[in-house]
Order: C-alpha cells, then sequence, then structure tokens
C-alpha cells in the first residue's frame, strides 16, 4: 500500500529483525493514520534533500521494539517516527541542519550517535532537535558532535 507517491506501508514496517525472529510487525489499524503522517513528513524531508531517503527503521510493535532495545515510550511504536541516511545528501548533521533550518514541522529530530537522523512528526510538533552519542549519557539538547559542542 503507498502511504504517499515515495513512500509504501511496506518500507515504513520492514525490519530484518522481525522477519528473522518471526515478529508480525503488522501496525494495527489505528496506526495507519500515524504512518500516513510520517509519510507525508518523510516526503517533505525526501523534498529538501532532493534525494532518496535510507529508511533503515520504521513502525515498530512493541514485541520488536524490546527486542532491540528501544525506548518504552518510543515513537516508533506509534508509527510516527522513521530512522535513515541519506548519503547522497550529506552526513545525518548536515541532513539534520536542513531541517531544522526549513519549514519543515517535525517533532523531534535526533541524530544518533552520528550514524543515522531519527525523525518524527505528530499532530503537535514541538521542533526538538537533540544529540546523542552514549546511552548512558542520554540525549543533549541541540545538535551537538561527540565532544558536547553545538553544530552550527
Amino acid at each position: 500500500m503507498q502511504l504517499t507517491p515515495n513512500f509504501s506501508l511496506e518500507q515504513l514496517t520492514y525490519s530484518e529483525t522481525a522477519e528473522r525472529e518471526h515478529i508480525d510487525n503488522s501496525p494495527a489499524q489505528n496506526i495507519l493514520d500515524n504512518l500516513r503522517l510520517l509519510a507525508e513528513g518523510l516526503e517533505q524531508v525526501r523534498a529538501l534533500t532532493g534525494f532518496p531517503l535510507e529508511i533503515s527503521s520504521g513502525y515498530r510493535c512493541h514485541a520488536l521494539n524490546r527486542l532491540i532495545g528501544g525506548a518504552a515510550a518510543s515513537q516508533h511504536t506509534q508509527g510516527l517516527a522513521a530512522d535513515f541516511t541519506c548519503s547522497e545528501f550529506g552526513s545525518p548533521a548536515d541532513i539534520i541542519k536542513a531541517i531544522r533550518d526549513s519549514r519543515i514541522e517535525f517533532d523531534q529530530c535526533i541524530l544518533e550517535y552520528a550514524k543515522w537522523v531519527h525523525v518524527s512528526f505528530s499532530k503537535t510538533p514541538r521542533g526538538r532537535v537533540l544529540s546523542i552519542y552514549d546511552a548512558k549519557d542520554g540525549y543533549l539538547d541541540g545538535l551537538r558532535d561527540v565532544g558536547g559542542n553545538e553544530i552550527v
């Protein structure tokens, strides 16, 4: 099922881990509206970058989220978040700078371990930008490098 011109339900629910572990990662009907909102937001990010996004994680059912060690209240379990890269555009930090400085109304945009972008959308977007490099240290406010310095 196509949610938007460039994002399908299959793309936003596929998980190698779920497949390997025989976990049904099909979203409940009430999650589909959230996945449409997510896909619409991702369309804006795709238009901003000018390149396809390489989605590594979208919707996660609670069983899958627990298995991979996701936060209990993860927006992935609500169908509101995706993790991605877009190497043709630039580094994850470059992508977040572009999103942060755009007119895209996102809920959270997180630089995760300097390896990928976590972006979420909601009906009441907060526009939060965060960074994380070490789970023990947790999230840092703003777009930060590994030393904690702000990336302008």
